[in-house]
């Protein structure tokens, strides 16, 4: 089969896809990027375009987000008539993220092409980021300008063949409208190569000895230390884990810019910002910030993890989650809808109130306090990833069967 795929951060959700499809041969595939470099991954032909446009810095709330999209969307669609032009290139089916507007145009170029598209949020005024945190409420305008938003999934339901989300809140975010091209089924978790490890050690750089296993360790991480992975939540705890662990030592992953929500007003961000706030009532010498790590010394750190911490305002569920799952963490996390379709309290995990930094710090201090007692939380946890959430097994085969829908027999990729 001839894919193209699209996402303006290559790979994306798509990093084991690739590798499936390159691993099984006799297919061509090109990558339609605005990352710079883009990754190079052997059997896939990279393509970087830019934007066609891009709106200013003070332009009008309520479209700004439409005129950034349909500029992205253009030069998009205009790399992809190159494509044909000059290589000659044309796929037999598309596949892309929806959520900055590159797939708007393509029905423009290939009429005839098949479009499979993953819709990652429908921005709520209520359910979702917005309003859930009362420290930061919402302004009088914030429901009309995430109407204006939802612009962008709005025109991309009629340009798609297929759409793909994967969990069933993110699927109900949508409106019913959208219900009939979904289909759910996560990206998909490699639980053959995430697995415990009892031998474990990692150095770090203050330390005489690598920490391993024996060693009492809990670990908090996000992609960045921000209010909708609850960072100030966790930050608020870690006082009362530390006083009653006097032992224990955690492990902070996660970069200092802001994902998704609202930034903090501190200059030195929102980890300078509860530093203070939580001042002389924390061991320092006990936490470690590491920043962003390759993705093998991520690993290390859960698996040297007595109990992982997962904080999430009602937002797409992290990788990370599932990921710590299937390393059979025991996990503590905050008991909001997104985490409740991964983690059942007193099964596979533990939940507790988002807003309530000294239930989690108890909890949290239980675990520590007795780890062979909730280590059977991480067991059916990684039970739990590897049947609904496994790659190989369970992902992989549904997205292939959904997209060889869209194609011809004769072009239809070899089912695992």
């Amino acid at each position: 089969m001839k894919i193209l795929f699209v996402h303006q951060n290559m790979p994306g959700q798509y990093r084991e896809l690739l590798q499936f499809l390159v691993a099984q041969g006799g297919h061509q595939i090109v990558f339609l990027t605005q990352r710079r470099p883009p990754p190079q991954i052997e059997g896939v032909a990279t393509l970087v375009y830019g934007p066609h446009h891009k709106p200013k810095s003070d332009a009008y709330g309520l479209s700004k987000v439409w005129e950034e999209a349909t500029g992205a969307g253009f030069g998009a669609a205009m790399a992809a008539r190159r494509l044909e032009e000059e290589k000659g290139f044309k796929p037999d089916l598309i596949v892309g993220h929806t959520g900055w507007g590159e797939l708007l145009f393509f029905k423009q170029v290939w009429p005839d092409v098949p479009i499979l598209g993953f819709f990652e949020y429908f921005y709520l005024s209520k359910g979702g980021l917005v309003g859930f945190d009362p420290e930061d409420p919402p302004s009088d305008h914030s429901p009309f300008l995430l109407h204006a938003r939802n612009a962008v999934p709005f025109a991309n339901l009629h340009v798609v063949d297929k759409g793909h989300v994967p969990t069933e809140w993110q699927k109900n975010c949508f409106p019913e409208l959208f219900h009939s091209k979904f289909y759910t089924c996560h990206d998909g978790i490699r639980t053959d190569r995430l697995q415990p490890d009892p031998d474990v050690s990692l150095e770090l750089g203050r330390l005489e000895k690598p920490l391993t296993r024996e060693d009492e360790v809990f670990t908090y991480l996000a992609r960045n230390l921000e209010h909708a992975r609850g960072f100030h939540i966790f930050m608020r705890a870690l006082p009362r884990i530390l006083r009653e662990r006097p032992n224990a030592r955690v492990i902070v992953l996660g970069g200092n810019e802001v994902s998704y929500g609202r930034k903090s007003k501190h200059p030195g961000g929102l980890r300078a910002e509860m530093e203070e706030e939580v001042g002389a009532s924390v061991d320092w010498d006990r936490v470690h910030f590491l920043g962003r790590v390759p993705y093998s010394k991520f690993c290390q750190v859960i698996q040297l993890s007595r109990c992982h911490i997962y904080l999430t305002m009602p937002f797409v569920l992290s990788w990370s989650l599932l990921e710590a799952m299937s390393m059979q963490a025991t996990i503590v996390a905050s008991d909001v809808a997104p985490v409740r379709e991964a983690v059942t309290h007193g099964e596979t995990g533990l939940l507790v109130d988002f807003f309530d930094p000294d239930a989690l710090a108890a909890q949290v201090v239980e675990v520590l306090s007795n780890p062979e007692g909730y280590a059977h939380l991480g067991v059916a946890a990684r039970k739990s990833v590897v049947e609904k959430y496994d790659f190989l097994t369970k992902c992989l085969p549904e997205h292939i069967r959904q997209m060889n829908e869209l194609v011809p027999e004769a072009v239809r990729i070899p089912m695992p």
